[in-house]
């Protein structure tokens, strides 16, 4: 399976590619689509949605995986951020691949075993868990955590059942023993 993970922004935008065969994650691509910040926003988000197409048409991924609103103190970011939502599952659902939601504490708890995680700790922890030879820019290495969170929580965060996803983890286990166990759990069902 082919996960397209995107973590919107209108002056960033960053899109990782990861695959899962067996049990096996691979990063195949990554990048951030940066539209010049002198453009008007309208400008930005066309730009947005052209690079987003190019990249769906080359790699044909099977899921879309992007970040969820989030409460931001400051509306005017939090509006911008929408926008660049808005295009992202446009994009996703004409080209016809599902789109998959995650709050960014799920994806900081899925990654790096804590919600609170700083950028630099997801970073190391996609630099070891994909074999990157070095660390991407940020927004690239937030679009991959996402890409990876729903490979490891697609099959159980959206069941339509309301039972939780998983038991709370044990102050012992890693993320790595989380990754896991959660794949262990995934393939029972």
């Amino acid at each position: 399976m082919l996960v397209l993970g995107i973590d919107p922004g209108t002056r960033f935008l960053g899109w990782g590619l990861v695959r899962r065969t067996g049990t096996k994650l691979e990063q195949v691509a990554y990048g951030v689509i940066a539209p010049d910040a002198k453009l008007e926003l309208a400008a930005r988000l066309v730009v947005i949605e052209q690079q987003l197409v190019q990249v769906i048409e080359q790699y044909q991924p099977e899921a879309g995986a992007i970040e969820s609103l989030f409460y931001s103190k400051d509306a005017q970011s939090a509006i911008k951020l929408g926008h660049a939502r808005g295009v992202v599952l446009l994009v996703l659902a004409r080209r016809g691949v599902g789109v998959f939601e995650y709050a960014p504490a799920r994806v900081k708890r899925m990654i790096a075993g804590r919600g609170n995680a700083d950028k630099r700790q997801v970073a190391l922890m996609m630099k070891a868990l994909l074999g990157l030879g070095e660390l991407p820019r940020a927004d690239a290495t937030d679009a991959l955590a996402l890409a990876v969170t729903h490979l490891r929580l697609g099959p159980l965060a959206n069941r339509e059942s309301n039972e939780p996803v998983r038991k709370r983890a044990t102050s012992a286990e890693g993320p790595r023993e989380r990754l896991l166990r959660l794949a262990r759990a995934a393939r029972k069902r």
